[in-house]
């Protein structure tokens, strides 16, 4: 009965998202136009490919946005490394993901955005790829792609699956449970990124032969950055002499707290440093302009600004260069997590890096992997406030062995956690996704052995 439901709840949404196909044209055209996506790449949206498809079999992975598609860079390198008779596919949505992924994939890794959720662009693109199995990552739940994967026999996967607790209040009304569970029952594998998780897919009704656990695919996207450009080197001379801090991640409301942190530092450490890194770019150079207004000298990171006498604020204004940042400062304050309605951010890269690392308590999903870091070692995380931070900042800098004690535990907690996280996902993958098309190269090579040996 539910999944009867299910499938009319899903005619329903695919003839509604088929009728508005003209307005999402319009919408897509007026993004481009506020450079939201791609000047010319733009109609890959609709499923219009600018590659060609090499033969053979095709893996297709796709994530959101930077931090998903981060988080799958290191099993897309597996992937690659243990199958190269298959052509890799990935997909991100955002373009700032675009211009940070596309120069660290593999060079045979093919990159294109991904489909919106239409009838007419997802047959499209699956039209003309053709994946035997279709990887997506944490919560890419599209009904139209989904379903469209189904008709057309390919196996799907979702790692490091989360729902969060709004999107599972939604799922779990009356009127969209039975759609949620159809089209969670499509799936081979989900891998949840922590056992909480999983039972909140349980709640959608997920099958629960196809829930396995293999851990937290965000400990397993941290690799040191290769090539540090000079200037970055040089900025790295120009701290060495003065206290470091980083606010990383940082969302708007939240530089008020930061700035007021970095003045009453100031006062006590007048010698201090504060590395600001915005979640977007833009808002970098506009809280740059708003002190500049008020009189504060602001080095920029995309003006390759130098920290030179009177300059104790750093603002990065650029992308995909944040795991460097965090190799130049022992204290990294994560951002996104000190105002209300907030979700934090990955803490595991500057944990990598071997940061003492702070977040505020609005956290979202990421609170299991607070958990799970203060388990091994209370001092790999300290949450505050943003009335706290201050004098946590503090002990901090007057305490060198507090510090290089938080520094250690974090590098050591993180360690652990990651240890296996990549090789037990190809693992699960292989199990219960690729393993089909195992199957099939087998029994085609064993009825090419028979055909040729008949022949002889």
């Amino acid at each position: 009965m539910s999944n009867k439901r299910g499938e009319m709840l899903y005619k329903i949404y695919k003839a509604v998202t088929y009728s508005i196909t003209p307005l999402v044209w319009v919408h897509l055209r007026w993004r481009k136009f506020r450079r939201l996506e791609h000047p010319l790449r733009w109609p890959e949206r609709l499923g219009r490919p600018s590659q060609q498809r090499p033969p053979g079999p095709l893996f297709w992975f796709h994530a959101v946005s930077l931090g998903e598609g981060l988080a799958a860079l290191p099993v897309i390198e597996c992937c690659v490394d243990r199958r190269p008779d298959v052509t890799v596919l990935m997909t991100t949505t955002t373009l700032s993901a675009f211009q940070v992924i596309k120069n660290m994939l593999p060079s045979n890794v093919i990159y294109q955005f991904a489909p919106l959720d239409i009838p007419t662009a997802v047959d499209a693109f699956l039209s003309y790829w053709k994946p035997n199995a279709i990887v997506l990552m944490e919560s890419e739940l599209w009904p139209n792609l989904i379903m469209c994967a189904v008709t057309k026999r390919i196996s799907l996967a979702l790692i490091n699956a989360r729902m969060s607790e709004r999107s599972l209040c939604n799922w779990s009304q009356p009127v969209s449970l039975p759609l949620a569970s159809l089209i969670l029952s499509k799936f081979s594998l989900i891998l949840p990124l922590s056992t909480t998780q999983g039972i909140r897919f349980q709640l959608l009704q997920a099958p629960p032969y196809v829930i396995n656990f293999s851990g937290d695919l965000k400990y397993g996207n941290y690799s040191i950055v290769g090539g540090v450009k000079n200037n970055l080197e040089n900025l790295g001379m120009q701290l060495s002499d003065r206290r470091v801090w980083m606010a990383s991640s940082i969302h708007k409301g939240e530089e008020t707290v930061i700035l007021g942190v970095h003045k009453k530092l100031k006062k006590k450490f007048p010698d201090i440093v504060t590395i600001i890194v915005p979640r977007h770019p833009q808002f970098g150079q506009e809280i740059a302009l708003k002190l500049q207004k008020e009189g504060v000298n602001v080095a920029l990171r995309s003006r390759h600004d130098r920290l030179v006498a009177g300059i104790d604020i750093y603002v990065v204004d650029t992308l995909g260069e944040l795991r460097v940042f965090y190799g130049l400062t022992p204290i990294a304050v994560i951002g996104g997590s000190f105002l209300p309605e907030s979700a934090g951010h990955n803490i595991s890269e500057a944990a990598a890096a071997g940061c003492a690392v702070l977040t505020g308590y609005h956290i979202g999903h990421f609170s299991c992997m607070v958990q799970r870091m203060k388990q091994l070692n209370p001092l790999s995380i300290m949450q505050v406030s943003g009335d706290q931070l201050f004098v946590a900042l503090s002990k901090l800098f007057s305490d060198a062995r507090l510090l290089e004690a938080c520094r250690m535990a974090a590098k050591q907690a993180y360690c652990s956690l990651s240890s296996g996280v990549i090789d037990n996902v190809m693992h699960q993958l292989e199990i219960h996704v690729f393993h089909q098309y195992s199957t099939k190269v087998v029994l085609q090579l064993f009825c090419v052995s028979i055909f040729r040996s008949e022949s002889s």
